[in-house]
């Protein structure tokens, strides 16, 4: 008998189509974590629930607000923001969790100040001292562009735009 992560539980076929056992199901994996309603619902089907009987019961807990795909997008983008991600990481974990482009904006366009956090992310990583030779400040670039954070959002974190005497070669 093996145990741990690798194995996969798949229900029987009488519990299958039961509204009652996926339901259960469902309750089981949300207590776990947050779920989109398209997650949950590929989960339960990849369990071995039947399809039809899994949209019923995940349209019912989003009904009953058990599943909310917005509260999701809220709690990613915190944690997320918290984690020091910028917009374009998280818009793509938003869409990899099955959220459309609407729920994403909704989402990402909370009033947040992006260039705040690219800076405070700028300084946790790399020191309160801004860089003032262009190599240092091409690392850090790509740091905070890895990171997800626009051009606009990178140049605000590395103290506005480069100056003349940091390229090299310039007169």
């Amino acid at each position: 008998m093996a145990f741990g992560r690798g194995v996969r539980r798949v229900v029987d076929e009488h519990r299958a189509a039961d509204a009652g056992a996926v339901r259960a199901g469902a309750l089981a994996l949300l207590g776990r974590r947050e779920y989109t309603g398209g997650e949950l619902a590929a989960a339960l089907v990849r369990k071995g629930y039947a399809t039809q009987v899994v949209q019923e019961v995940v349209a019912d807990l989003a009904g009953e607000h058990l599943v909310d795909d917005v509260r999701y997008a809220e709690g990613l983008v915190r944690a997320l923001t918290a984690r020091g991600q910028g917009p374009a990481r998280i818009r793509q974990a938003l869409r990899a969790a099955g959220l459309t482009d609407p729920q994403i904006a909704a989402a990402l366009d909370n009033g947040f100040d992006w260039q705040t956090l690219a800076a405070e992310v700028r300084r946790r990583k790399f020191g309160a001292q801004a860089p003032r030779e262009w190599s240092e400040r091409a690392r850090q670039m790509r740091f905070l562009q890895y990171r997800g954070f626009s051009g606009d959002h990178v140049a605000h974190a590395l103290g506005g735009t480069i100056q003349e005497e940091d390229v090299p070669g310039a007169p």
